[in-house]
């Protein structure tokens, strides 16, 4: 079955090293705490708010071997006034028997006020 993991970070600055930083990061511990393979993965979509544009977050998940192949897409994040700024989000599509409840979502830094419900599980 296809489940979606989620994932958010912000970023300290709109340069190529902080959001190519704060991809690594989210990305790192999101497939760590849900043992996540590259052959498991069925797509990635990366987001960012408009006030990220120096970098394209995806190069982040190049870094990790064996996820050449994975098909990864990013986007700009609907402003939504108000909403939280400097921020990458991620929706990992992975064939999984885990059951919902069991994926763990990972939001770190000033990211886990988006979903404090389920960020709160995060333990590594």
């Amino acid at each position: 079955m296809i489940r979606g993991v989620r994932g958010a970070n912000t970023v300290s600055s709109n340069t190529e090293e902080a959001i190519i930083a704060a991809a690594e990061e989210l990305l790192a511990k999101m497939i760590k705490v849900n043992d996540i393979q590259p052959d498991s993965v069925a797509s990635v979509f990366i987001s960012t708010t408009e006030d990220l544009n120096a970098a394209f977050p995806a190069k982040a998940l190049r870094k990790f071997d064996g996820w050449t192949y994975v098909p990864v897409m990013c986007m700009r994040e609907i402003p939504v006034p108000g909403s939280l700024k400097s921020c990458i989000r991620v929706m990992l599509h992975v064939n999984t028997n885990l059951s919902q409840e069991e994926i763990i979502h990972v939001y770190l830094n000033d990211a886990i006020v988006l979903r404090p419900d389920l960020g709160n599980r995060l333990e590594v």
